[in-house]
């Protein structure tokens, strides 16, 4: 290990947040950066512990795992970054992550609420240490690259390119495929491009990665969408297997009264949607086609992308922010509020609520709310929300008799989460969904159950349902080891 008892005198020290005030005024970058030095000391911090539980990645009695779900060799490239050993450290962390510019952005750091030294104390940087690697590695000249694929390999299609699919098509084609990765919108990525803000993603870093893959011989069809029927049959016919990493795009919506006809009227958006017109916006300049600016906005849903649609509001100049969140509020962080290393549900303040409550004056998150009736004005426009408060003591919600109020809304943004993929690239490929709406497999983890001769196999959200980005590409890890193993490779 790197430096012995450095955990006892060095105190932990994560990447700054840039000011409110500075940021919320532009759309770069929300850390700043610790420096080679600070950094190095924030590595020299590992234990090299016997039983590293930040590389486990197994679930500990909560909702999400605990421990990193690619199994990242997390100590031995923390002593690699200690020691200054960069290179090394970043051939390392390439054994397992073949992404880590974009999980050691947006992950939430399964690893670090597994790590030993958060059992008592502060856990290891392990979130920066893993982007520090992928910053260094960039910017001297990018990860490893590899042979082109040979003229008679086999071919594998990738539907989608979000995490999963750019993790696949990245492991296929190391592994000797020509892949085609297809796309129906007009950039690649996915989520990646689209569905997280370029303050927390700056789009330059995904495009990057995909002028990457692009000089190693992967093909990227953009505005082509397997859903449609002409298309899928084309792909089955020229590939020799076909992967669906479409992700789980089918939004939850709200049972409210008011709520079909304010989606109509414009009032009403899903966050993924607004989220895809501020990106597209900045990216392709002019106005988005849906903007907070000068509304009062209302956020349904408490998770990161709740969050996003909050930053988002504020930088276009909502006149309000406000976040409604169905459950209970969550305990505060603190000893004894989670058993380690269970991952941690306790209240937690993100950079978008720092930056909504900065903006309102004080904290604008409501907990325990249910959204009754979305209110349309003479005009047909959204005016309002009426909601009630729930009492959540028995265990199960219970609305509050004398509870209910109204909101002002001219802009409702729903982020309550995904119910599981979209049907139309299934049905077009000739895949069997089952009664929960994810897609039934066979044959093994990650092969679908499918009508047509060419093997269709499924990876990341769109076999899972809605996870994590970490989680999404290390399904895909899995899935491209089956399909190299169907195709010879």
């Amino acid at each position: 290990m790197g430096r012995p008892g450095a955990y006892l005198t060095v105190g932990r020290e994560t990447e700054p947040l840039r000011p409110v005030a500075e940021r919320v005024r532009d759309y770069e970058e929300l850390h700043g950066e610790l420096g080679e030095l600070a950094r190095r000391a924030q590595a020299s911090r590992c234990m090299m512990c016997g039983v590293a539980f930040c590389q486990a990645g197994f679930g500990f009695g909560g909702a999400r795992p605990s421990g990193c779900p690619l199994h990242n060799l997390i100590p031995e490239w923390n002593d690699l970054v200690y020691r200054g050993l960069w290179r090394e450290a970043a051939d390392r962390l390439a054994l397992t992550s073949p992404l880590p510019e974009f999980t050691s952005r947006v992950c939430p750091a399964l690893c670090e609420a597994a790590c030993n030294l958060g059992c008592h104390g502060e856990p290891e940087t392990i979130h920066d240490n893993e982007r520090a690697i992928s910053d260094w590695e960039w910017a001297h000249g990018g990860p490893r690259r590899f042979p082109p694929a040979a003229p008679g390999a086999p071919r594998a299609a990738v539907v989608g390119s979000g995490p999963a699919g750019l993790a696949c098509a990245w492991e296929l084609a190391r592994l000797g495929a020509r892949v085609t990765v297809m796309e129906r919108a007009d950039r690649a990525g996915g989520l990646l491009t689209y569905g997280i803000p370029n303050m927390k993603l700056p789009k330059d870093v995904v495009a990057r990665r995909v002028a990457l893959m692009e000089e190693l011989g992967i093909e990227f069809r953009l505005g082509a969408d397997a859903a449609e029927r002409d298309v899928a049959s084309a792909l089955l016919a020229e590939s020799d297997a076909v992967v669906v990493a479409a992700g789980a795009r089918r939004p939850r919506g709200l049972a409210a009264t008011g709520f079909e006809e304010g989606l109509a009227s414009g009032g009403v958006a899903w966050a993924v949607d607004y989220l895809t017109a501020s990106t597209r916006a900045l990216l392709d300049g002019g106005e988005p086609a849906v903007s907070a600016e000068g509304l009062d906005a209302v956020v349904i849903g408490g998770g990161d992308t709740g969050n996003d649609c909050l930053g988002t509001a504020v930088r276009q100049g909502a006149r309000s922010v406000r976040q409604l969140e169905f459950l209970p509020r969550p305990a505060e962080p603190g000893p004894g509020a989670t058993r380690w290393p269970e991952w941690p549900s306790t209240l937690k303040t993100d950079y978008g609520q720092q930056e909504a409550i900065g903006l309102m004056g004080g904290e604008m998150r409501s907990w325990g709310v249910d959204t009754l009736e979305v209110l349309l004005d003479e005009g047909g426009s959204v005016r309002g929300l009426r909601v009630v408060d729930l009492d959540w003591s028995s265990g199960s919600p219970e609305r509050v008799p004398g509870s209910e109020r109204e909101i002002a809304a001219q802009l409702v943004l729903v982020a309550c989460g995904f119910t599981g993929p979209e049907r139309g690239v299934l049905d077009a490929l000739g895949v069997r969904v089952g009664e929960r709406g994810l897609p039934v497999s066979e044959g093994g983890a990650h092969r679908a159950a499918a009508t047509g001769e060419t093997p269709v196999f499924l990876a990341g959200d769109v076999r899972t349902g809605s996870s994590l980005v970490v989680s999404a590409i290390a399904d895909s890890m899995a899935c491209a080891a089956e399909v190299a193993a169907e195709l010879g490779l």
